[in-house]
């Protein structure tokens, strides 16, 4: 797939944790709602900040976990009832107690599987190029001591000129156009 052309996002860099957190929490009250923060450690402030609140990876492991438990116990069912019944001294073939441990293992086998698969999945990995590292300071800056903030061209309140007018206002050190 070809990447598409043009303008990404207005990127501003900050000093300061804080000067990111309320140039964050200033852009989504003036009501943009596509943006990133980048920093050289999580920042939880600035997540809260731009709205940032998935938890699918958690819904994702449950079902997992749920797929696990019913496809051990169907298996379980199957090869006791159906496929290979023995008559031990005369108990009934589907002793559900005795399949309780290997379908609880295989829920937890399933849940962490998925939960691992759901999560590299959901994060949209493996992204071998992603378009702010196009960005001057951004390579050494994001990994290191500066703090960044990412209004991508897709917001519907995106204007190249007023964007920057915004950030330009929260004091950032640069606020440079990134492109694809």
């Amino acid at each position: 797939m070809p990447l598409p052309e043009g303008l990404y996002c207005l990127m501003a860099e900050f000093d300061r944790p804080g000067d990111l957190v309320r140039a964050a929490q200033a852009a989504r009250k003036a009501g943009y709602r596509r943006m990133d923060c980048y920093s050289p450690y999580p920042l939880e402030e600035a997540a809260e900040a731009i709205g940032f609140h998935r938890d699918e990876v958690s819904l994702v492991t449950l079902i997992g976990g749920l797929l696990g438990l019913v496809a051990m116990f169907g298996l379980e069912t199957w090869i006791a009832v159906w496929a290979f019944p023995v008559n031990i001294a005369g108990r009934p073939y589907f002793s559900w107690p005795a399949f309780v441990i290997p379908a609880y293992e295989w829920t937890i086998l399933w849940a962490g599987m998925s939960a691992c698969f759901g999560m590299i999945a959901l994060c949209g990995l493996p992204k071998p190029y992603h378009p702010v590292f196009n960005a001057p300071n951004f390579r050494n800056g994001a990994t290191s001591d500066k703090f960044f903030l990412c209004l991508e061209s897709t917001d519907p309140k995106f204007d190249v000129a007023e964007s920057r007018s915004f950030l330009e206002a929260q004091s950032p050190l640069s606020v440079v156009e990134v492109e694809y």
